[in-house]
């Protein structure tokens, strides 16, 4: 075990690394590397351990989750069942005032558990959302970040990328994890619905003054088939997958597998082409590729922690701050929040979870509750300026030159402001992540 200088050192290489805009990856193997090398006295005994490593990593069964869940998600995108979802939300909520955002926040909850990825989401309701609210009077900051802001749903409701990501660093249960983010999932959607209400009774001229209480829609019955087919198809797509890990009846990657098979099949049935399913194919390895790089290297980034002490170094430092775990807790949010401005969610959790995750068991937290608190918090950062991934994603995807990127991000901090409020929230009362898993069969 190395000294404080070493693990000073380490730190800081790292993070230099990416504030020189190196890739995650690249520089997690380099620290790693040089790093073992420097403990070990021998470079080759640092390449036989990263090789070892890598090779395990590869075989590990769990690695398959990943592409499988991503498959699904290109899938159920290239058939056209978000537009589906979409309208058949917005026929369910005709009654209720800002019925277009609130269709945009439903259909994000229930397309985010399938594609697992936010960024896939606010790139589907930027194209299919924006267009409908701006026609029927829509503020455009408030269509804008409703888009944005719901679209951090996708990786917080099952099957979330970011939560099988957060599995394999902490080596817990991805079936927990996937079943813990339920009811915070729904909590949070249920808060934007809420706000979104609250703000349509308040500034109706803000959502076109009502002009969409049931306008707009399509009741052609073929129409209304197909919407049937996509938005029902996508919600018994989800149950199965959910409940089949919750009852115990599958694996996660076994989950993923029947939930690939089924995508497909709902693709074939909604006319999707052999060229379409090839391209969703090829889109899945250019997802998957660089995701599996990711955990190799950060498989690699937490044998250097365990073996150069680096992890009781910076416990200690923690603590040396002050032993109140919400004290803690909350220096642990806010550097969330600030890589957040700077990197994606998933490079964040690689470099955070194998230090952060055992300082919040030694303080008591449940592994779930806090696996749960991470990632909206960590969600809330594709929020933040300057690099709001999410934010950046609609930019890219709507064509009109008033959908700035300040009417964007001002549009979002209402959802800003909910997903702290969920990390607080789940904070204060943990067995809302906690119960549903308790109940795991």
């Amino acid at each position: 075990m190395a000294g404080p200088e070493f693990s000073i050192a380490i730190i800081a290489v790292l993070i230099g690394l990416v504030l020189f805009s190196v890739p995650v990856v690249i520089a997690l193997g380099l620290t790693s590397f040089f790093g073992l090398a420097y403990l070990t006295g021998s470079t080759q005994v640092a390449g036989s351990l990263l090789a070892n490593t890598t090779y395990e990593a590869i075989r590990d069964y769990v690695f398959a989750v990943i592409p499988l869940f991503v498959l699904m998600g290109e899938f159920i995108s290239r058939s056209g069942c978000a537009g589906d979802l979409y309208k058949l939300v917005n026929r369910g909520l005709r009654r209720l005032p800002g019925r277009l955002t609130l269709a945009t926040v439903g259909g994000n909850a229930v397309f985010g558990a399938v594609t697992g990825v936010s960024i896939a989401s606010a790139a589907a309701f930027s194209r299919i959302a924006y267009p409908e609210m701006v026609r029927h009077g829509y503020n455009k900051s408030v269509a804008l970040g409703s888009i944005a802001g719901s679209a951090s749903l996708g990786m917080l409701i099952p099957p979330s990328v970011l939560l099988i990501v957060w599995g394999v660093i902490s080596e817990q249960s991805i079936g927990q994890l996937f079943v813990a983010g339920v009811v915070p999932g729904l909590l949070l959607a249920a808060m934007f619905f809420v706000f979104i209400v609250v703000f349509a009774v308040l500034r109706p001229d803000y959502f076109g003054a009502g002009a969409d209480a049931g306008d707009g829609i399509d009741d052609d019955p073929a129409e209304r088939r197909r919407e049937l087919i996509g938005g029902l198809g996508v919600t018994f797509l989800i149950v199965t997958v959910l409940g089949g890990i919750w009852f115990g009846a599958f694996t996660p990657t076994e989950a993923a597998g029947i939930g690939a098979l089924f995508a497909l099949a709902l693709a074939l049935l909604k006319g999707v082409s052999v060229k379409g399913l090839g391209a969703a194919v090829l889109e899945t390895g250019r997802i998957s590729a660089p995701l599996l790089f990711l955990l190799i290297a950060a498989q690699m980034y937490s044998r250097l922690l365990a073996l150069g002490g680096i992890t009781d170094f910076i416990q200690s430092l923690f603590f040396a701050i002050g032993d109140d775990p919400l004290l803690i807790l909350m220096i642990m949010v806010g550097v969330w929040f600030v890589l957040g401005m700077f990197i994606d969610s998933v490079s964040i959790i690689l470099l955070t979870v194998p230090i952060f995750a055992p300082l919040a068991v030694s303080m008591g937290y449940d592994q779930l509750a806090f696996a749960i608190i991470g990632i909206v918090a960590i969600e809330a950062g594709l929020l933040t300026p300057p690099l709001g991934l999410c934010v950046y994603t609609v930019k890219g995807c709507v064509t009109d030159p008033e959908a700035t990127l300040a009417r964007i991000f001002i549009g979002s901090i209402p959802y800003w402001i909910i997903l702290l409020l969920l990390v607080l929230i789940i904070a204060t009362f943990p067995a809302l992540a906690t119960w549903l898993p308790s109940k795991m069969i």
